[in-house]
């Protein structure tokens, strides 16, 4: 078994995935970056995986890829996500499913076949990607199915990291605030930068780097990092 470790990134076209592709391979690992829609060259230390998320039979290739490219899956970034804010009386049953789709299965169906992977490896580490809105809401972002959905993924976290705690895999988290990333537009940027205490967005590289630190911190399970600009300790 090769000795380079391998992490997958999901959600990896651009804004904080395509963040933590760059990171990654700055330490010397190994990536397969997996998205809807991801145009970018393979690379010796990348492979690319076109695909939905939410179908399972995108979390059989992006492992089987991992394994097939590299030999070995060591660590699983959960960032992909649908984040839809709306008044909860103006969610139809669409947005239901694609956000329990997206957020949940999403989550569920390739961190159940990465895990097989780590014990063979002899471990390993999953980073799920929430957001503080799950502990802390804001009236001017009304978003419950967000909580519903990524809080879920939250509290897995936990109990994923007492389940497998003496197997040598560890789970965290990381919840960022609102980072600038191409999904907000640059008109809402200072609207957006009031929500955090510290009066401005977070850049992709605040992320990137709280999510190499748990990577590197072995001793860290069940862990949430905040990289929220303080919304988490209030206004």
């Amino acid at each position: 078994m090769s000795t380079r470790k391998v992490v997958v990134v999901t959600g990896a076209s651009q804004g904080i995935g395509e963040g933590l592709v760059a990171a990654f391979r700055e330490i010397g690992y190994a990536v397969v970056a997996t998205s809807r829609t991801i145009a970018r060259e393979e690379a010796d230390d990348l492979a690319v995986v076109a695909g939905d998320i939410a179908d399972p039979a995108t979390a059989d290739l992006v492992v089987k890829t991992a394994v097939e490219r590299f030999g070995r899956v060591d660590t699983l970034v959960n960032n992909a996500g649908v984040f839809i804010a709306k008044p909860f009386t103006e969610y139809t049953a669409e947005d239901l499913d694609t956000m329990v789709a997206v957020n949940v299965g999403g989550f569920f169906h390739i961190t159940q076949r990465a895990i097989p992977e780590m014990l063979a490896a002899g471990g390993g580490h999953v980073v799920n990607i929430t957001t503080t809105l799950v502990e802390s809401a804001l009236s001017v972002f009304p978003s419950a199915l967000a909580s519903v959905t990524k809080g879920g993924v939250a509290s897995a976290t936990r109990a994923l990291a007492i389940e497998y705690a003496e197997r040598g895999i560890r789970f965290n988290a990381v919840s960022p605030g609102v980072i600038k990333t191409p999904m907000h537009p640059e008109e809402t940027h200072e609207a957006l930068a009031g929500l955090h205490p510290v009066g401005r967005l977070g850049e992709v590289d605040d992320v990137a780097r709280g999510v190499v630190y748990l990577e590197q911190s072995p001793f860290v399970t069940g862990e949430f990092l905040h990289i929220d600009g303080g919304q988490i300790a209030g206004h």
